[in-house]
């Protein structure tokens, strides 16, 4: 199967050298010369993978990440010549799953390119799999090496939330919003809670996957390396 990529990037100079390298690479490219018209592209279009600037008009590229978390199940990869820390701490709130700082090497961006595709070709609809932990979000089942492993509900949907999006950055009160619901009245200690717990149960599965802390902002998952 052709994988697609969109590039979202305002300068032709840049739109360029991602296209040989997509190119020679064999994937399929489509070019955005603004957050807008990634958007409306990304309407009519079946895409794989989108590397998006920041710095774009009509829509920059946190707004047009924020967009493609709500509607699309793609990864993301944020091109920005800022390299502060606080300005990766909002790139990663904005739902980007990997963030990159120009000038770059474009072998280093396509071997991020190749590493989201395979850790998001773990992933579909209704099961996950974590190479030995297979999640079932239909049945609301978990296996670990072929042995049934039962949870709490909200624990499910936590996991289950962190692990269909390996690798990206969820704040606490994303994954309160996302797994309790908008009208829940408690506080961001309950994700501490329940994510303390998985590790306990899945203390023994660290060869699948772990669940990492980013101090001050929240928690992602991350496959193990296999």
């Amino acid at each position: 199967m052709k994988v697609h990529i969109l590039t979202a990037d305002d300068d032709p100079h840049i739109r360029e050298l991602l296209r040989f390298y997509l190119l020679k690479e064999g994937y399929a490219v489509h070019e955005a010369e603004d957050g807008a018209a990634a958007a409306s592209l990304l309407e009519r279009t079946p895409v794989h993978l989108a590397i998006v600037d920041v710095m774009m008009p009509n829509k920059n590229g946190l707004e047009l990440c924020e967009e493609i978390r709500r509607y699309h199940d793609i990864p993301v990869i944020l091109l920005t010549a800022k390299g502060e820390q606080r300005d990766k701490a909002k790139g990663f709130l904005s739902g980007t799953d990997d963030y990159i700082v120009k000038p770059f090497e474009p072998e280093e961006l396509l071997f991020r390119v190749k590493a989201l595709l395979r850790r998001y070709q773990m992933v579909s609809s209704d099961v996950i799999t974590l190479h030995n932990t297979i999640i079932n979000r239909r049945s609301y089942e978990i296996t670990v090496h072929g042995e049934a492993l039962q949870l709490p509900l909200k624990e499910f949907e936590l996991l289950s939330q962190l692990a269909a999006h390996p690798g990206q950055l969820f704040t606490r009160e994303q994954l309160l919003r996302l797994v309790w619901g908008e009208d829940y009245s408690g506080d961001s200690r309950t994700i501490d809670v329940h994510i303390k717990r998985l590790r306990e149960r899945f203390g023994g599965s660290g060869e699948d996957f772990v669940i990492t802390t980013v101090r001050g902002i929240g928690y992602k998952l991350e496959a193990a390396a296999k």
